[in-house]
């Protein structure tokens, strides 16, 4: 489906039971590892299918309302991760005092090499997935496209469950490690691949201790979705014309994910350390032959 305009009567496009809707999908959808942006698509095809005058799922402004919600859900990561973040952020700054004045040297400070390797895992993210941004936004517009990832995505979620006991800890994280994570969150712009799924897939699979594997995996999601939200906002700013998706609305998403995203939160680290992702691997293939059959027969 093109992004166009909508006629001025449709005006706006996205209803505050439709951003409530799609606020509830990617709160417990954005850390089941199942790819929260391929069922805010599904969901976005299902409602224009059946009359809503929301913009096309590949338009600016709805690309701009999904990241919003991810926003929204880096408020339930905060929450949950509290304790850990504190941790981090107070021997970060203690660690990089101690850089500046000499005390020690860059190896000797943990904090300050993990927030490094933080950082180049995001940059990687950035220079792999922004020249294909226009080409994965496409995906959005094509159902089809969704099937295949979504195998995909299961094929990762079935693989950490074969795997053993990892045995390396925060001290083990290696710039190569940091860049192949960092390269999984870049694919995982693609509709489709679930972005804690696949980044905590190619942790483990690098020997990450399963703890260390999900918190480096959702730290890294905040510089990556807020700068990503800050990109889509400028190009939407850009685009001139009618803006058919209100404050209002991108407010109740930002909410509604947030409050919905902390208990999706609490089930997923739950079945993650007890090494039962394979069950979200046959929801996520089912999932893919669903689409494709209602793909096939025109029912999005």
């Amino acid at each position: 489906m093109p992004c166009t305009a909508q006629p001025p009567a449709l005006l706006p496009c996205m209803t505050i039971t439709e951003a409530l809707v799609l606020g509830i999908i990617q709160g417990i959808f954005m850390f089941l590892p199942v790819s929260s942006t391929s069922h805010l698509v599904l969901m976005q095809h299902w409602l224009i299918r059946h009359g809503s005058s929301l913009p096309a799922p590949d338009c600016p402004e709805m690309i701009l309302f999904d990241l919003v919600v991810h926003v929204g859900t880096l408020v339930s990561i905060a929450i949950v991760f509290r304790r850990s973040l504190q941790t981090l952020l107070r021997n970060l700054g203690r660690d990089l005092s101690l850089f500046v004045r000499r005390k020690n040297g860059f190896g000797e400070l943990l904090y300050l090499r993990l927030g490094a390797l933080g950082l180049l895992a995001v940059v990687i993210t950035g220079a792999l997935g922004l020249p294909l941004k226009a080409t994965f936004e496409q995906a959005f517009a094509q159902p089809i496209i969704l099937s295949a990832t979504l195998t995909i995505t299961g094929l990762l979620l079935y693989s950490t469950d074969r795997v053993g006991p990892r045995k390396k800890g925060l001290r083990n994280i290696t710039p190569k490690v940091a860049a192949a994570i960092g390269a999984a969150q870049g694919l995982a712009l693609l509709p489709g691949i679930s972005r804690s799924g696949t980044t905590i897939a190619f942790a483990l699979l690098s020997g990450l201790k399963r703890r260390w594997a999900a918190e480096f995996s959702f730290f890294i999601a905040f510089p990556t979705i807020l700068a990503a939200a800050v990109f889509q906002a400028s190009q939407v700013q850009n685009m001139g014309g009618a803006i058919n998706v209100g404050l209002v609305e991108l407010a109740v998403g930002f909410v509604v994910a947030a409050l919905v995203g902390i208990g999706a939160l609490h089930l997923v680290l739950k079945l993650l350390y007890r090494a039962r992702f394979r069950f979200f691997s046959y929801y996520v293939w089912t999932l893919a032959v669903v689409v494709l059959f209602c793909t096939l027969y025109g029912i999005f």
